[in-house]
């Protein structure tokens, strides 16, 4: 008997500028209250800086980041007879862009800098060469699992 309802998952527009949905995606998770035109201000801002850095496609450079930081296993909390085992599990596509989408943003949040247009810009270059607070956050998340393998039988 499933205990909650069916989640219906909403159609994503592709951005205006990059006609992209993974940067829609980025435009939204940076978005606080209701404030899409600033995100989007900042978002484009952050990716014109990106390919001055670089020299290449800013959409390419924050795909591969964005790469870097997806994880392929977390753990999830399985009750089996009075205990709570850490089961380690895969990570869905879905869930895997939600989480590093999430880690960019939080890893950009928390860094010193003046801007969150040069911290956001700083965290994908991070991310880029594999280091910063998101690549920490998806290792801590790998140590995790591969701690709590051996619970991999409860796996449901």
């Amino acid at each position: 008997m499933p205990r909650k309802k069916r989640v219906f998952k909403r159609d994503i527009q592709k951005d205006l500028k990059f006609d992209d949905i993974v940067v829609e995606r980025l435009i939204g998770t940076i978005m606080r209250d209701g404030k899409k035109t600033l995100a989007r201000k900042v978002v484009y801002k952050c990716f014109e800086n990106l390919s001055e850095r670089f020299k290449d496609d800013p959409v390419k450079v924050f795909k591969k980041a964005l790469s870097n930081v997806k994880p392929s296993v977390e753990v999830k909390s399985r009750r089996v007879g009075g205990a709570t085992y850490q089961v380690p599990v895969e990570v869905a596509a879905e869930r895997r862009l939600s989480l590093a989408l999430r880690w960019l943003k939080k890893s950009a949040t928390d860094r010193s800098g003046k801007t969150f247009v040069e911290k956001l810009q700083s965290e994908i270059g991070d991310a880029l060469e594999n280091r910063g607070g998101a690549i920490k956050q998806k290792e801590t998340v790998h140590r995790m699992a591969e701690a709590n393998k051996a619970f991999a039988h409860f796996r449901w």
